[in-house]
This record gives C-alpha cells, structure tokens and sequence, in this order.
C-alpha cells in the first residue's frame, strides 16, 4: 500500500487524482495541501506541508510553481520521495529539483500521460531512423484557459528528438516574422486555444513526397492522474535520483 498526499488537493487534477486513487487498491490518500483546506473526503487538508499530521510515502504535486521550496523543504527533512506534475518551473527552480534528487527520489515530467511519454519515445525513435531528411514540426492544442505556449509536452517532445541529433536542432516558435526558406537545423513548434481541448499533440515528419505524423490526444483530465499515481507507486521505494515515465515505461 502506497500512503499518498496530494499538494494541490483542491484543485481540478488534485482531486481527479483523489477519485482515481479510489478505484484502486494498491494506494490511498491520506492528506491533502492547499491553500484552501476545506475538506471533501475521509482525509485532512492542510496549507502547508509542515502541518500534515502524518508523514506519507509520497507526495503527488499538482499545485503551483510558487510551491516548490516549502515542498521540497519538508520532502528534503522527511526523507519523502515527490512526484512533481507542476508545469511552469523557471530555471532556478529547476535546479533546486535537480539538488533535491541528490538526497530523495524525485520524479519529474512535463507530462504524465502514460500514451504521451510513449509518443516521445516514438518520436526519438523515428528522428534517429529518419536522420536529416525529414522536416520536424510539432503542434500542441489546449483549451482557451491555458496560459504558457507551447506547452511543456510539446518542449518534451522537441527535447526528446533533439537530443537524437545531439541537441544541434534549432526551435521555431513563430514563422510569420520570417521571410527565408525553412532550414533543415528548425523544429517548428505551433500552439493552439481554443474551447475545452484537454491536450492534443501531433508530430510531423515531412519528407519527399511523404508524411509521416505521430500523435497522441487526451480525452480527459484523468490520463495525467493515472499516470502520476503510478508514478508515485514506482517511486516508492527507490534510492535518490531523478525519474521520469520512461524510467516506468521500461518495467512494463
């Protein structure tokens, strides 16, 4: 049995991970973090880490950058591993996460969406087979109420397949600025709001005379729960270090 707190517990995802813990038997949400501590379940809902009345295997992040320090505080003094699905880290808290996993595994992804991770994967896949001849560009859908463009997914992918070519690829968020011909070197990344999109994602390998396109569309809010709780039960009981999905795509 895998003791959770939620960071984030009130919001949407925090308690679409609440309700995806519920149907399963291998896990339970014994706290909650938020700023606003109003309970709905058979668990209590503190404002800071430091309030919980009991220290839980892990601790699922859905909240907001700002945080991170007190998190990684009480993670840090307590031993406890984190999985950290908050988007929008700048670099300095990016470093911080990486000190972190020197001490406590912490697992970290831009996205936690088992069939996205494994898109990523595809994709590097394809960039390594395809080599220089193919163009790459990549386009994200979110709905309207999104605020950073491109998403952090779509980042993940294009630093995904850079990395095949030893990171010399080159991004390209806007191109109506630009009046040359589309260098080989470019990863176009395009985003899209609009309505109540939950996350589209979609890869383009165009070369001469064909296409080849990899994508991956999420229907519900519940794909990125699913995924972070079985990235807390992977976490677990590991040593210190940083993980991400393809660390879990690989015990498959």
């Amino acid at each position: 049995m895998t003791n959770i707190v939620i960071c984030g517990a009130n919001g949407k995802m925090g308690k679409m991970i609440y309700s995806c813990v519920s149907e399963r038997e291998d896990c339970k949400v014994i706290g909650g973090i938020d700023v606003f501590t109003e309970s709905y379940a058979d668990f209590p809902i503190v404002s800071l880490p430091s309030e919980l009345p009991e220290k839980p295997d892990v601790i699922i992040d859905y909240s907001n950058p700002a945080s991170l320090d007190n998190l990684l505080s009480y993670c840090l003094t307590n031993g406890v591993p984190v999985v950290l699905a908050t988007t929008g880290y700048n670099e300095e808290q990016m470093a911080k996460i990486t000190a972190a996993s020197s001490q406590i595994p912490v697992f970290f992804s831009w996205n936690m969406s088992m069939g996205i991770n494994l898109l990523v994967e595809l994709s590097k896949k394809a960039a390594a087979f395809l080599g220089e001849q193919f163009d790459i560009e990549i386009i994200e859908k979110h709905h309207n109420q999104k605020i950073d463009a491109p998403s952090g997914t779509a980042l993940m992918i294009a630093n995904g397949i850079n990395e095949t070519f030893d990171n010399t690829k080159q991004y390209v968020y806007d191109r109506h600025s630009q009046r040359k011909k589309r260098e080989k070197k470019e990863i176009g990344i395009h985003a899209v709001r609009g309505g109540t999109i939950v996350g589209e994602h979609e890869v383009i390998f165009a070369g001469k005379d064909e296409v080849i396109t990899l994508s991956h569309s999420a229907a519900s809010r519940s794909v990125f729960a699913v995924g972070s709780i079985n990235a807390a039960v992977f976490i677990k009981n590991r040593t210190a270090g940083i993980y991400d999905m393809s660390d879990v795509l690989k015990e498959l």
